[in-house]
């Protein structure tokens, strides 16, 4: 395409460090403190509806999501959840927060081997407190000229974050794991995006790829990044 490209921007849950397996381990811990209550598919779902609607009041991230497991613990027990079952759900929140931030597989090498030939930055969703001890915790930190930590990833969001960060969209890359977060909207705002999965997808970030669209890449490895950004 010719394409020159200056910013080069990673999501970071599930592509920079491993992060909704640890949800969903919770999840299954949480199935087992309701099992008097709800079976856990009756549990998921409830879960998940609850998450959804409590985003707009507090957001993407852990603490949110206690929040609504505490929600959902007493509306499926009519309120008789005893208060030893919410103090365990505060118990996982913290055990969340203080996990140990797992870089996944290639992620430093691919990032070392970009960062002296563009703008590197992490736009990122979530708590603020959360994401920046995380950023902090993995040791990448220094790799990257910026961090951007939102309250949602939309078209207007990475407008606003390529012109802030470069010359805009149309020389900048988003690389994600989530086809809803990282790759429709950045695609809408008139950037490229690579998508490189995580095995594990939570429910509410579920989407179809893009079909036939030049500026769209779907990656197996983060490591095939720099090949696909040296053919732009």
């Amino acid at each position: 395409m010719g394409t020159r490209i200056e910013t080069v921007a990673f999501d970071a849950d599930d592509t920079l460090w491993h992060n909704e397996s640890i949800f969903q381990m919770t999840q299954r811990r949480f199935e087992e403190l309701l099992v008097d209550y709800a079976g856990p598919e009756h549990l998921a779902e409830r879960i998940l509806t609850t998450e959804k609607d409590n985003l707009r009041h507090y957001g993407y991230g852990v603490k949110g999501y206690a929040l609504s497991l505490i929600e959902t613990a007493i509306e499926v027990s009519d309120g008789k959840v005893p208060a030893s079952v919410i103090a365990q759900v505060l118990d996982f929140a913290k055990e969340m927060l203080a996990h140990p931030v797992e870089v996944l597989p290639g992620v430093r090498e691919t990032v070392e081997d970009l960062k002296d030939r563009y703008r590197l930055i992490v736009i990122t969703k979530g708590d603020l407190m959360d994401q920046e001890q995380k950023i902090a915790r993995s040791g990448l930190g220094d790799l990257f000229q910026a961090v951007e930590i939102v309250s949602e990833k939309d078209e207007s969001t990475y407008r606003r974050l390529f012109n802030r960060h470069g010359s805009g969209p149309a020389s900048a890359v988003m690389v994600g794991n989530s086809v809803r977060s990282d790759i429709l909207p950045a695609l809408a705002a008139g950037a490229f995006a690579a998508h490189v999965p995580y095995p594990l997808t939570w429910a509410h970030e579920a989407a179809a790829a893009p079909e036939n669209e030049p500026r769209y890449r779907l990656l197996e490895r983060v490591d095939e990044l720099p090949g696909w950004l040296a053919g732009l």
